[in-house]
């Protein structure tokens, strides 16, 4: 009786095992299709998602938005429960969002989570019960369907791919911020509806040689700080690589250098909101990129792209009700900040160290210019301690104002805060408020054109308080609520990716009016009559710097900028703060 008992599990095991495995030859992926060095086209993606809703209860396809290439986004989701909506999901359930394609060219993601969500409908794996799994197929369609052989010069497979920029050539991983794509608006209206709480994209990376196929870039932990952040620090990070490593698949941080050996030491990768989990961290999002190695074999880093999103939704199932409370305490807590900080630097006094495994490098003789050029060698592998830089520590905080007051001339800027699901009020009758206004008082311009836009960076203001009437139409933001960090981030000047250093604002940094010298000195003259103070300083400048003292045009210039005829206009950052001590209900 206990040997036919025993029999009888072991059939039953054996024909599930049979059943899914005659499941999931129904529906192979393009990748699964090729000898692995093939990834599937725009038109094969989409096709086989449409097949899986179809016939599986647990996932759903829907479209949602524009892109540039005039084909609009798809969102898949898995959910065991066949729910699918996030309102109501969200509300228990931990939600993966999964962003592939975002460059075309690095496919690895796209093939991998196919097979994930193939997998995941067949029952492959142990469905998660406490994790619903979305993804976007393809985030640049654009790429995708300019497909090529070539343009990854370096990269190890597959035959062919996308390409890198979207239909308007921008890198879409520098848009989330500034959102002038298509795509990355729809993004916001896709992440806003999902309301994830981890984020992966996935991607593939080359600044050296080393010997594994899997690094991770999570978003930096001190920038996400509080409980939320040591979570990803201690917890998240080393569990997601302790498992792979229990599988065979080491993982490493992201090694972050470029035609240097990673053994000298490198430090994390501070993702700015420009970059997709910079963006996502802002509404306190546990963000990680996937950084497989170029050089490795595309059907390996595939394959190691698939068991790392299927580590993290294992973790992910575990920790549901902690994630779901320390993302909920993130969001009281800022809203208890005093100080946001603004820029980071490297925090040198505390340095992690790596057991890392990489290959022996040589400096040799260029055979193309003649020049030293770095070789690895395959044949001389290494475990060394390397010195990893994953600590910072605030360089520049700013104090958090209880609202923003934006005139109603800055639509294009409101518009963004909209769809950014930011709450605003419009004045409804001109009002007279008590302001912190910023000058721009520095700032430098890349002399050459980045991602459309010649940004700003080294921004600084001063500041004032005064008593502004504003008119009726104007908004006025509160900063208490979900979306504060993205309104620091994007409205305070002196902050890497705010909306001034990406130009919006350009039009303040040039006069309108000027003078004309001849007509102008009679004017100085009579200020200076009439200014004794004013003269004083005008004479001491002169003292003091002969460049000035020899310059006519400055002189008239520095005059005319102190007088009252000089346009208060320029250089007045058009973004008021409302302090918390103002007074406003």
């Amino acid at each position: 009786m206990r040997y036919f008992l025993v029999f009888s599990i072991v059939f039953l095991l054996l024909s599930c095992e049979k059943k899914i495995e005659d499941k999931i030859a129904e529906y192979p992926t393009p990748f699964e299709r090729s000898n692995g060095n093939q990834t599937a086209t725009y038109s094969e993606v989409i096709e086989f998602y449409i097949q899986l809703a179809k016939e599986f209860p647990a996932i759903n396809i829907q479209t949602i938005g524009d892109t540039d290439s005039g084909e609009p986004l798809h969102v898949v989701t898995y959910n065991f429960d066949g729910e699918f909506n996030f309102s109501k999901i969200g509300k228990d359930k931990t939600i993966i969002l999964i962003n592939n394609g975002i460059h075309p060219g690095e496919s690895d993601g796209i093939d991998a989570t196919m097979t994930l969500f193939r997998d995941l409908a067949v029952e492959k794996m142990t469905p998660p019960k406490n994790t619903v799994i979305t993804t976007i197929p393809i985030y640049n369609i654009d790429g995708a369907l300019n497909r090529n052989s070539t343009t990854r010069a370096n990269q190890n497979g597959p035959e062919s791919y996308g390409f890198r920029g979207n239909a308007q050539n921008y890198d879409l991983n520098r848009d989330f911020i500034k959102s002038d794509t298509k795509n990355a608006k729809t993004f916001a209206d896709i992440f806003h509806l999902v309301k994830p709480d981890i984020f992966i994209d996935n991607h593939v990376s080359n600044g050296a040689d080393y010997q594994y196929t899997l690094t991770h870039l999570f978003t930096q932990h001190n920038k996400l700080g509080g409980d939320l952040g040591t979570y990803l620090e201690q917890e998240l990070r080393p569990r997601l690589e302790q498992s792979l490593a229990a599988d065979n698949w080491d993982i490493t941080p992201y090694v972050n250098v470029f035609n240097e050996v990673p053994e000298k030491g490198f430090s994390q990768f501070m993702d700015s909101p420009r970059y997709s989990t910079g963006y996502t961290t802002l509404w306190n999002t546990l963000g990680m990129m996937v950084e497989t190695h170029m050089l490795k074999p595309y059907k390996k880093r595939v394959e190691g792209t698939y068991q790392l999103m299927v580590k993290m939704i294992e973790i992910t199932d575990t920790d549901t009700k902690k994630i779901k409370e320390l993302r909920e305490l993130a969001f009281s807590k800022q809203l208890e900040m005093d100080y946001y900080p603004l820029q980071w630097e490297v925090d040198s006094t505390r340095v992690s160290t790596l057991d890392f495994k990489g290959f022996e490098a040589d400096t040799l003789t260029s055979e193309v210019t003649g020049l030293p050029r770095l070789k690895y060698d395959r044949n001389r592998p290494f475990t060394k301690s390397v010195a990893y830089k994953n600590n910072y520590k605030p360089s520049l905080m700013v104090e958090v104002p209880k609202a923003y007051i934006i005139k109603k001339g800055w639509k294009k800027i409101v518009d963004l805060l909209v769809k950014n699901q930011i709450n605003y009020q419009t004045l409804q009758k001109d009002t007279t408020f008590l302001v912190e206004s910023y000058k721009i008082a520095t700032y430098n311009t890349y002399e050459r054109p980045y991602e459309g836009h010649y940004p700003h960076y080294g921004t600084t203001v001063t500041k004032k308080s005064d008593s502004i009437r504003f008119s009726q139409g104007d908004f006025l933001v509160p900063t208490n609520q979900p979306g504060m960090r993205y309104l620091l981030e994007t409205l305070e000047p002196e902050a890497p990716d705010s909306f001034f250093n990406w130009n919006f604002f350009d039009t303040v940094l040039s006069r309108k009016e000027g003078f004309s010298p001849y007509v102008f000195e009679d004017v100085a003259l009579k200020i200076l009559q009439e200014n004794e103070s004013l003269n004083q300083e005008f004479q001491l400048k002169k003292e003091m710097e002969a460049d000035f003292a020899k310059n006519w045009y400055a002189q008239l210039d520095w005059l005319y900028t102190h007088s009252l005829y000089y346009e208060s206009a320029h250089m007045q950052y058009p973004i008021y703060r409302i302090l918390k001590d103002s007074g406003l209900r």
